[in-house]
């Protein structure tokens, strides 16, 4: 049954009166209509012979006419095809039956045979709430990995990075944090994945207990980037929806990359110049649009992480170093650890937290430091043990790194099964900076 604010939406979507142009030209991905004013941003349909009406999007304008993208693929297209107008302005169905679903960027589920009738519509590019409306972020999210927890630690409210190359078990980390995080509820975008993985993702990553309190929004790599574009913000339209009703979201976005890179395929499409390797100056302007929507509210929150897939393993390429500026911390995933069988693959050096002193108690902050400059002078050390150029007992600094790194990696890595409590990722913490402090007396 549909609620009396859902049909008043309804009915505002309403068109007594259909206002028609023509197409004129299609190049590439672009199709030019005449004989429409319609904003940018507007969806329209291209009507075709034998087949469905074709929705576009109104991307640009040019010499009188209208450029429009398509959300499917453009064969059928005619000169002097009829594009249909639309005065609905661009909104996403949301509510709390959305829940344990898989859905495309218009809301439809994905599964065969299964309808869902909307509540609700909410606008799909919303502002970003107030500065001054944002209470601080004073509480720490349980995301059930102890690196996290006890070294990079997360607020309600805070928006991360996960920077990593292909193949280093980013969807393997997200669905151990979709599983086990003490957030309320998950919304998951999966924004140019592969086909093949949807399924893999949401059946071996995420599990059956992460998905019943999840929404897995999907735009796979095949589709038009318009719809890889569209999905993002509609993640983050469902997310701002369990926010406004008081409930801690974490919202995962796999990946911002493949948002950007949709992004790119659209600006050059319309005749946006290339700038910075080829991405063109919109695309840096849709990365603050977006992530800016996340964060704490005053009632509720959208703990934000967002995976960077990072081209070569260059972590300053600009998609990463633009994200990196706008978020609130970076957890580094490398190749060098993955390789080695450390799972999590988390570079805790190269990681952080900008949160994580503002939701740790006094005696954890000093212990994640004490723990971090160990593995700091390990690190430093480390290919000179290897050659057998340290004679131990030289420098009490380094004698006490040599002790605990065999402790300390035991504690950084965790089976995908195994659970990581945010209190029990403290303790395990604290016991592990005991076991510092015994070393260095002995020294």
């Amino acid at each position: 049954m549909i609620d009396l604010q859902a049909g008043l939406q309804l009915l505002e979507r309403l068109e007594p009166i259909h206002v028609y142009g023509t197409v004129t030209k299609v190049v590439g991905l672009i199709a030019e209509a005449r004989g429409l004013e319609v904003p940018l941003g507007a969806v329209c349909h291209v009507l075709t012979e034998g087949a469905p009406p074709l929705p576009v999007e109104a991307v640009g304008f040019r010499d009188g006419s209208i450029l429009f993208m398509p959300y499917g693929d453009l064969r059928g297209i005619r000169p002097g095809s009829r594009v249909r107008a639309t005065a609905t302005p661009p909104i996403f169905p949301v509510g709390h039956r959305y829940l344990g679903h898989a859905i495309d960027a218009f809301g439809t589920p994905l599964t065969p045979g299964v309808h869902i009738t909307p509540a609700r519509f909410r606008p799909l590019y919303a502002d970003p709430p107030n500065p001054l409306t944002r209470p601080r972020i004073q509480e720490p999210l349980d995301v059930g990995v102890r690196a996290i927890n006890a070294l990079l630690t997360l607020g309600k409210g805070q928006r991360v990075g996960i920077m990593a190359g292909s193949g280093v078990g980013k969807s393997t980390l997200m669905g151990m944090m979709a599983r086990r995080t003490s957030a309320d509820v998950n919304v998951i975008a999966l924004v140019g994945e592969r086909g093949r993985e949807v399924v893999e993702f949401m059946e071996k990553d995420l599990g059956p207990e992460g998905m019943a309190r999840s929404v897995v929004l999907v735009a796979t790599s095949d589709q038009s980037p318009l719809l890889r574009l569209r999905l993002a913000y509609a993640a983050t339209t469902m997310a701002e929806f369990f926010r406004d009703e008081g409930m801690d979201v974490l919202l995962m976005m796999d990946s911002v990359t493949r948002f950007a890179m949709a992004a790119r395929e659209i600006g050059l499409a319309a005749g946006e110049p290339p700038t910075t390797r080829g991405y063109t100056p919109t695309v840096f302007s849709h990365l603050p649009r977006l992530l800016e929507r996340a964060g704490r509210a005053p009632q509720g929150s959208i703990t934000g992480i967002y995976t960077v897939l990072v081209e070569g393993d260059d972590f300053n390429e600009p998609v990463a170093d633009a994200t990196r500026s706008i978020l609130d911390g970076h957890i580094v995933l490398t190749r060098d650890l993955a390789d080695q069988g450390h799972f999590p693959a988390i570079d805790v050096l190269k990681s952080v937290s900008r949160l994580a002193g503002d939701v740790t108690p006094p005696e954890v902050r000093r212990a994640a430091r004490d723990i971090l400059a160990v593995l700091a002078t390990y690190t430093r050390v480390e290919d000179m043990v290897n050659i057998g150029a340290y004679q131990k007992g030289t420098t009490p600094e380094i004698d006490r790194a040599l002790n605990l790194i065999d402790p300390i990696r035991k504690f950084l890595r965790q089976d995908v099964s195994e659970e990581a409590p945010l209190a029990q990722s403290f303790d395990a913490l604290l016991a592990l900076a005991r076991l510092d402090s015994s070393a260095s007396a002995l020294t």
